[in-house]
């Protein structure tokens, strides 16, 4: 029996000696390989666009294309890969710029080697790399921005791309926006795990969002989660 093809990584970030230590780390991974390096967003943009590649760590703070400017390009691409961006600084402004541009979640730089990997292989099977607990405070502090309120240019979202969602499946969703685990939302629904996986992809089918992360952010722009309800209701 032949070992599936190991996920496709490349590494953007403007310091060559940060680029090594990651490709000694994920090419000790039998499951994991690096297929390219680039030192700034624009360079990213062209190789991603010459690459097959399934996963990009994306530095945020690069001079030139920055990281946020590069995940958004990378992100319009057909079939894109998936960005997780890496930072130093685990300021909520970052993180929530590089969510609207399209990255399924942020990693920090200074994370443990094991923490890097797992951001891998978590975001190339479809979920967010953003822990729970993080989710939460992040929202708690970045969710009128992501609603589109004023003095900031997100703009909101017709409340009509949730129109094919169940009751149930809103009911997940909303639980999800609250940075709720898979288990925390089969607790919390009394139903098992497998189910809400199933709702879950439903969810992610129906709003067209290509993971957990971007689903999350349309609940916030169409309203159908507020930031008060984070303080109020979250699980």
């Amino acid at each position: 029996m032949t070992s599936p093809a190991p996920i496709r990584v490349v590494l953007v970030d403007d310091q060559q000696l940060v680029r090594a230590g990651f490709r000694m780390v994920i090419d000790s991974q039998p499951d994991l390989t690096v297929v390219g390096e680039a030192g700034d967003g624009a360079a990213a943009v062209d190789l991603v666009r010459g690459t097959a590649a399934d996963v990009v760590l994306m530095d945020v703070r690069m001079p030139g294309t920055d990281g946020i400017a590069a995940t958004a390009q990378v992100t319009a691409l057909p079939d894109p890969p998936r960005v997780v961006v890496l930072t130093t600084f685990d300021l909520d402004e970052y993180v929530v710029a590089a969510i609207g541009a399209g990255a399924s979640g942020f990693l920090l730089k200074d994370a443990p080697p094991e923490e890097m990997l797992a951001a891998v292989r978590t975001v190339h099977a479809g979920d967010s790399v953003i822990a729970a607990s993080s989710t939460r405070r992040l929202l708690q502090h970045v969710a009128p921005m992501l609603r589109g309120s004023a003095g900031t240019t997100t703009a909101q979202a017709d409340p009509r791309a949730l129109a094919e969602l169940t009751p149930r499946e809103k009911e997940v969703l909303v639980l999800m926006a609250y940075g709720a685990s898979n288990t925390e939302i089969a607790a919390r629904l009394f139903v098992s795990e497998a189910t809400v996986k199933t709702h879950v992809g439903r969810v992610l089918g129906k709003t067209g969002s290509r993971d957990r992360v971007q689903a999350v952010v349309l609940a916030y722009r169409t309203g159908l989660v507020a930031p008060a309800d984070l303080l109020r209701d979250a699980p």
